[in-house]
């Protein structure tokens, strides 16, 4: 049965459900697989992905093999419960705030180790997985209704969906695959209308009929291929662990300043998917952090222990250094988002002293809302949802945590924190694409460094409740912003993140257990280094006592990219059409990402950024199609390694060991008995 847009503002037929359960289990299975893959890299790495794009594609290919397709509208349905099963690991803190919580020290925190059960695992994810949900509705009403910010990604998916569909474009001047293409902003360009309107239609219109047809013949072709390929060289990788620690640069360098190369086609992947030049940014971090100031910090005794020691080693050195340029980065990134804050805050004061005059009248605020009340998600539902979550997140807390770990009430001010932070952090997304959770949970760290003093274990969990709220608002609003572009149900979608949310409470949980049965966390296969950044700050903020000479590398560090952020905001701002120059600038979080990982993962995902910069600039206009395929076969190799990872987790929890440890004799092969 055909689906249809209706009448009445693209609206389909109500008679056209668009909540399905074929929708709903589709995007359950996907996000099931990115919430493995998720936890696995999160844990590598400390970078994880919404993959919103990739679940529309892969929903739609799985659509087109049923006796009826999915209309557009579902597959919005498929990507949101997605996107809301695949994000889990991150907003509920797995793959940062609860490994950190495994590293506390009787010695140093007077607080041993505290390693959550299944149980006390759940319990915490269900504290803190629907707070963002319910505050989803009322920040869709004011950033993308009222204010039409363009978020980039969600965007893009609109776009994507649109023309896989063969839908007219979504109702927007913004066309923005993030890390793929560039602004492209017909109304901006001064330009007669008539000589240009005609020309670029046409244009784009065979390059959405390129892109079509790319999906539907080769889509399917293109993405197992490189799933198979990606999955074979892991499964390879974990008999033989030396294909994935080569030691590229020697023998010396690999053992004893860790510079080895591991050829993942999942990192490689999502170098694809960052674009080329955010792994220009984080191999230019890798550099200095590893090859400058990890050999300095060592050589002068400043980190006298072995250099992967995040203790007293160059890692643990450099790591302080990586701690000040995120958290300045961040906190500058937010300097537009609360400046125009506070200009809204004095309008009222500004008109009260202004005569209004004809000439100058006040314009009014536009509501674009074209959604019936039976569409939208009722505030009652938002009111009490929050109310509930906030309860009922508070008792599991003080339920799992124990009275000495946070007070019930700091938890309280944790979730109003987080709301708070979620606007900020859901408007930088909207305009920028980036959502600076980084530095909205440093915030939190330093106001319960405050509210409970001396209290680790307060400050960590409590900057991973504020942390959660605006991790999940931000990545759900991506899904609400394509779903408003073409004429989803918010209520539906709504559906979507709540069951996508519940689910993966539980394969998060069980996802997480095993990992840690079976590996060291943080270990040798996956060193969690996210985890050594909020105890780092904890531990700082108690004591305030740094490695030797760090601080002035650090205060160096942070003026640099304080400076360098004002100048990027500063360009970008006045170039808001054509971002020109200033996408080259470094990014401060990406650059401080390439100290946090080994040179491995950094190097990894450059060979991705290059071949994404070749392939959109050399071949992507030649073959037609634009990066689509590029996007497909990326997919590919992140989901490829993801679930195959969940096949090496299952054998080392049987025990099922290496076949060979050859070519392991550097000791970073982390699965060779002699090295884990």
């Amino acid at each position: 049965m055909s689906r249809y847009f209706g009448p009445s503002h693209g609206h389909i037929s109500a008679a056209q459900p668009e909540f399905t359960l074929t929708a709903v289990f589709i995007g359950l299975g996907i996000g099931c697989l990115i919430c493995f893959t998720n936890l696995s890299l999160g844990l590598q790495s400390g970078w994880i992905s919404m993959m919103s794009i990739q679940s529309a594609l892969i929903g739609f290919l799985i659509s087109r093999m049923l006796p009826t397709p999915l209309s557009p509208q579902e597959i919005i349905v498929v990507q949101t419960t997605a996107v809301a099963t695949g994000t889990m690991p991150l907003a509920a803190g797995f793959v940062g705030i609860l490994p950190a919580l495994g590293l506390l020290s009787e010695e140093k925190d007077g607080q041993p180790p505290i390693h959550l059960t299944w149980l006390s695992a759940a319990a915490w994810s269900c504290a803190v997985a629907f707070f963002g949900v319910f505050l989803s509705p009322p920040l869709r009403k004011q950033v993308i209704i009222q204010e039409e910010l363009p978020f980039p990604s969600g965007t893009a998916t609109a776009q994507l969906i649109s023309v896989l569909h063969q839908l007219p474009p979504p109702d927007t001047t913004t066309r923005r695959r993030r890390a793929y293409r560039a602004v492209d902003d017909a109304e901006v360009i001064e330009t007669p209308a008539e000589i240009d309107e005609v020309p670029l239609q046409e244009e784009g219109h065979e390059q959405d009929e390129r892109e079509r047809d790319l999906v539907q013949h080769e889509g399917w072709h293109d993405l197992l291929w490189s799933f198979g390929f990606a999955g074979t060289l892991t499964l390879l990788a974990y008999f033989f662990p030396a294909i994935f620690t080569i030691p590229l640069f020697g023998a010396y360098l690999a053992r004893e300043w860790l510079w080895y190369f591991t050829p993942s086609l999942s990192y490689i992947g999502q170098g694809i998917i960052m674009g080329f030049p955010t792994t220009v940014s984080m191999n230019l971090g890798m550099f200095v952090g590893w090859a400058v100031l990890s050999p300095l910090s060592k050589l002068t005794g400043w980190a006298p222990g072995p250099v992967g020691d995040m203790s007293n080693g160059a890692r643990g050195w450099i790591l302080w250094v990586a701690l000040g340029i995120m958290c300045t980065d961040s906190l500058v990134s937010l300097l537009p988002v609360v400046w125009e804050y506070a200009s809204d805050a004095l309008k009222p004061v500004r008109r009260h002293y202004t005569p209004i005059t004809d000439n100058h009248e006040e314009p009014t605020k536009r509501d674009h809302e074209d959604e019936t009340e039976d569409r939208l998600v009722p505030m009652s539902w938002v009111g009490v949802g929050l109310s509930t979550s906030i309860v009922v997140g508070t008792i599991l807390v003080w339920i799992v945590f124990g009275h000495e770990g946070i007070k019930p009430w700091a938890t309280v001010i944790g979730f109003f924190l987080g709301g708070l932070l979620s606007i900020i952090g859901v408007r930088a997304l909207g305009e920028t694409d980036l959502n600076p959770v980084s530095g909205l949970g440093k915030i939190s760290q330093l106001l319960f460094a405050w509210l409970q003093p001396g209290n680790i274990v307060a400050n960590i969990i409590a900057g991973g409740v504020a942390e959660a709220g605006a991790q999940q608002a931000g990545d759900l609003m991506q899904d609400l912003k394509t779903g408003h572009l073409c004429h989803a149900s918010p209520r539906a979608q709504f559906y979507g993140q709540l069951i996508g949310s519940s689910v993966s409470i539980l394969v998060t949980t069980t996802a997480f257990t095993l990992y840690n049965r079976a590996y060291q966390i943080p270990g040798p296969s996956f060193p969690a280094p996210t985890a050594y950044v909020w105890l780092g700050l904890a531990r700082l903020l108690r004591d305030g006592q740094l490695p030797e000479n760090s601080a002035k590398f650090m205060a160096g560090f942070s003026l640099f990219f304080g400076i360098l952020s004002v100048v990027k905001i500063y360009c970008s701002s006045r170039h808001q059409a054509r971002p020109g120059y200033a996408k080259w600038f470094p990014s401060g979080v990406a650059f401080a990402i390439g100290f946090l990982n080994t040179p491995s993962f950094s190097i990894a995902r450059l060979i991705g950024g290059v071949i994404e910069y070749v392939y959109r600039t050399r071949y992507a206009k030649k073959e037609g199609g634009g990066d689509i395929r590029l996007v497909v076969i990326a997919s590919g190799f992140v989901l490829g390694e993801g679930v195959v990872s969940i096949v090496s987790l299952l054998l080392k929890t049987f025990d099922v060991g290496v076949v060979s440890c050859w070519g392991c004799g550097h000791g970073l092969c982390g699965g060779c008995p002699a090295v884990g």
